[in-house]
């Protein structure tokens, strides 16, 4: 899979980051929550075959197996969402595959407010989901020095 062959899910502020756990089942957060309101289009991030498309404790979760990454290939979730593919379905990086779910109540809430969960994992092996991504995606752009007038 080329790396131009990307996407952003949703082109949206980071709400909170990756952030590993030491162990397999120790506290963590295992991918990337990105603002996102309820009804806001998900795209692939990475061409794939959709390999689930369902709910998983009440969410709507939907996950899309990778090809071509590695043994095991790669595998990208987005949660919680409508989704509008089905399991089998091929999809570009790009592709609005879902819309982002509204929380059923606050205490429901993955996030403070209203946002599109996105994982990666390798197998069993949990990985950061930014790596997908190009620089020329994640980059802010270089900084510039503004002139100084007066005094």
């Amino acid at each position: 899979m080329p790396s131009g062959e990307r996407a952003w899910p949703v082109r949206a502020p980071i709400l909170r980051g990756w952030d590993p756990p030491a162990t397999p089942y120790g506290p963590g957060h295992r991918g990337v929550d990105l603002a996102a309101a309820p009804g806001t289009g998900v795209r692939a991030a990475a061409p794939g075959r959709i390999s689930y498309a369902g709910r998983v404790a009440d969410r709507g979760v939907l996950t899309i197996d990778h090809p071509g990454t590695g043994a095991p290939p790669l595998r990208t979730t987005y949660e919680p969402v409508h989704a509008l593919v089905d399991k089998g379905d091929e999809v570009a990086a790009g592709d609005v595959i879902a819309t982002v779910e509204r929380r059923a109540s606050a205490a429901d809430a993955h996030c403070p407010r209203s946002c599109l969960h996105w994982g990666l994992r390798r197998g069993t092996t949990y990985l950061d989901p930014l790596t997908l991504l190009s620089a020329s995606l994640t980059e802010r752009g270089p900084s510039r020095l503004l002139p100084v007038w007066g005094e």
